[in-house]
C-alpha cells in the first residue's frame, strides 16, 4: 500500500472515530435519560387519599408530584426514581409504602410525566430540593421524620441531597459508585469517563452523609454490576439487602417485601 493510500485510510477512520465519539457526546444525555412523557392520572385515581401536588425549582420550573399523605405517619418517604418511566410507574411502591403507615411523595424530575425542562444532574439536584421543600414548608413534615428513597439513578441524587439535608434515613436501591463506572460496563468502546456531561458520584457522596444508610440491590443485577452496589454500601457503613437472583428491573426491587421492610426499618428510626 503506498504511502498516500494508508494516509487516506488512516483520515477515514480519524473521520469515522470523531464522528462515533461526537456523536455520543452531543446525544449522550438521550442514553442515560428515558423519560415517559403524560398524560397521567390525577393522583387520586390511582391511590385513595391522594394529592396532585407542584413543586417550584430553584430555576423556575413548575414540576407535578403525587403526595400521598397518610393520618398519623411514622414518617415521609420522597422518592426519587430512577432514569426512565415516570411516577405512574412506582404507584405500587407507594401503595405498599402506605399500607405500612408512611406517607410517600412521588416525584417526576424536570423532562418526565410531561413535566418541562430537560433532565441533566444539576437539574435533577434542584428537583428532589424542590420536592423536600415542599414536604418541609408545605406539607409541614418534620425533617426528622423524611426518609429519601432512591432508585439506581435516583440513588445518586437523594445522597447527594443527604450531604446538605440528612434525613432521618437513606435507602439506596440498586445504586452505582458513579455514572461513568456503570456507562463503561455497557459502552466499553468508548471512553465514557472523557465524554460523560454528568457524573453523580454515589459513592463519593455517601461517604459524607450523616444518617443511617441501607442499600438494597439484585444479585443478578445486569443493568448496574452487584459489585457497585456492595462499594457504596461500604462507603456508606450501610445495611446491605441482596434480593437473590433479582435483576434490575424486576418487581420484587419496584415494591417487593424486602425493600418494602428495608425502607420501613429506616422510617422506624424516624418515629
Amino acid at each position: 500500500m503506498t504511502r498516500g493510500r494508508v494516509l487516506s485510510v488512516v483520515a477515514v477512520v480519524a473521520i469515522i472515530v470523531a464522528v462515533v465519539f461526537g456523536g455520543a457526546f452531543a446525544f449522550q444525555r438521550k442514553l442515560v435519560y428515558l423519560p415517559t412523557g403524560g398524560p397521567l392520572p390525577s393522583a387520586g385515581e390511582v391511590v385513595d387519599g391522594g394529592l396532585d401536588v407542584t413543586l417550584t425549582t430553584g430555576d423556575g420550573l413548575r414540576l407535578a408530584a403525587w403526595h400521598f399523605p397518610v393520618e398519623s405517619a411514622r414518617a415521609t418517604v420522597l422518592v426519587a426514581p430512577g432514569n426512565a418511566g415516570n411516577r405512574h410507574l412506582r404507584v405500587p411502591l407507594a401503595r405498599a409504602l402506605t399500607a405500612r403507615g408512611l406517607s410517600v411523595l412521588l416525584v417526576d424530575y424536570r423532562g418526565y410525566g410531561g413535566n418541562p425542562g430537560d433532565p441533566t444532574e444539576a437539574g435533577l439536584a434542584l428537583d428532589v430540593r424542590a420536592a423536600r421543600d415542599y414536604l418541609v414548608r408545605d406539607a409541614g413534615v418534620p425533617p426528622e421524620r423524611l426518609v429519601y428513597f432512591g432508585e439506581s439513578l435516583g440513588s445518586a441524587v437523594v445522597a447527594e441531597l443527604a450531604v446538605e439535608h440528612p434525613p432521618a434515613g437513606l435507602v439506596l436501591r440498586s445504586p452505582f459508585t458513579d455514572l461513568a463506572s456503570v456507562g463503561a460496563r455497557h459502552y466499553p468502546f468508548l471512553p465514557v469517563r472523557w465524554l460523560l456531561l454528568d457524573e453523580f458520584p454515589t459513592e463519593r457522596h455517601v461517604a459524607r452523609v450523616d444518617a443511617p444508610v441501607t442499600v438494597v440491590y439484585g444479585s443478578a443485577d445486569s443493568i448496574v454490576p452487584p459489585e457497585q452496589s456492595r462499594a457504596v454500601a461500604a462507603a456508606a457503613r450501610a445495611r446491605s439487602v441482596e434480593v437473590a437472583g433479582a435483576d434490575h428491573n424486576d418487581r420484587v426491587l419496584l415494591d417487593g417485601a424486602r425493600l418494602i421492610d428495608a425502607i420501613d426499618a429506616i422510617a422506624g428510626m424516624a418515629a
